[in-house]
């Protein structure tokens, strides 16, 4: 079999925002895998003692994105190990509230825009004039296909995701000429804990049990499925690496193609 190389190994050194668990633990981890250098932020200590005992060559910083001087004590972390980035991978999200726009509590609505989207610019904002520094880089925000679509009670999450796609459309603009690529991941239903809490409080808003609201979620999937994390963590590398040396400013689905995102009970 041939082994393609994609270029990615020891001298990179990546940033993954909620990377100690879920999703942007399998993506830490794949990078990992290919010899990279990774650093980590989470805001549960617990959860990175987890990520750093099973992955002890990475680093770690205990940061929340929502809060702009975590993130740069997290930055400095970083260059404290590594002098340098090449990748950072914005994972941090919530889901935020599941209601009707009018039951909506304004102290949830912000609290899901400033780490879904205000997160997001944080990091990116310490992070660019380190790619800069480098004269290339790669930036992957990770949205939602709720990104494409109006996305009924869950108004704050479908706001910051379709946000995040202006801002990376806006990003590849600034900074592809300086050689760093910005892109957003679009997922649909990820596999997992995070799933079923949501699927969990939306059977209980409308009154119906949890299979029926997986099943609906499913059917809005042209392949009626749920991804998995590594479908997530295997586009992060594409993008990352010389195979996607020529993708800049793309909001990618990976969601099996979502038809809708506002099927009728």
């Amino acid at each position: 079999m041939t082994v393609v190389n994609n270029g990615l190994g020891p001298e990179h050194v990546v940033l993954v925002t909620a990377g100690a668990n879920g999703i942007g633990r399998k993506i830490a981890e794949k990078f990992l895998g290919y010899g990279c250098k990774v650093h980590v932020c989470d805001i549960d200590k617990k959860v990175i003692a987890d990520f750093l005992e099973a992955n002890p060559s990475a680093t770690a910083s205990v940061a929340d994105v929502a809060d702009v001087d975590q993130v740069k004590q997290m930055f400095a972390d970083l260059m404290v190990h590594y002098q340098h980035l090449d990748v950072l991978v914005n994972n941090a999200g919530i889901a935020g509230p599941t209601a009707l726009v009018e039951d909506i509590d304004p102290d949830d609505w912000a609290r899901t825009i400033n780490v879904d989207l205000n997160g997001q610019f944080h990091c990116t904002k310490f992070a660019v004039p380190l790619l800069k520094s480098n004269g290339s880089g790669s930036i992957i925000n990770i949205s939602s296909n709720a990104g494409f679509f109006g996305f009924p009670m869950r108004s704050p999450y479908a706001a910051s995701k379709w946000a995040l796609i202006g801002l990376t459309k806006t990003w590849a603009m600034e900074l592809g000429p300086h050689n760093i690529r910005v892109n957003a991941l679009c997922p649909g239903s990820v596999k997992g804990d995070r799933i079923d809490n949501v699927i969990r409080l939306d059977a209980e808003k409308r009154g119906v049990a949890p299979d029926v609201v997986r099943e609906i979620y499913a059917e809005q999937s042209s392949l009626r499925l749920f991804v998995s994390p590594d479908d997530i963590a295997n586009m992060v590398i594409f993008l990352s690496s010389d195979l996607g040396a020529s993708l800049s400013g793309q909001a990618i689905g990976i969601d099996g193609h979502t038809e809708n995102l506002s099927s009728k009970f």
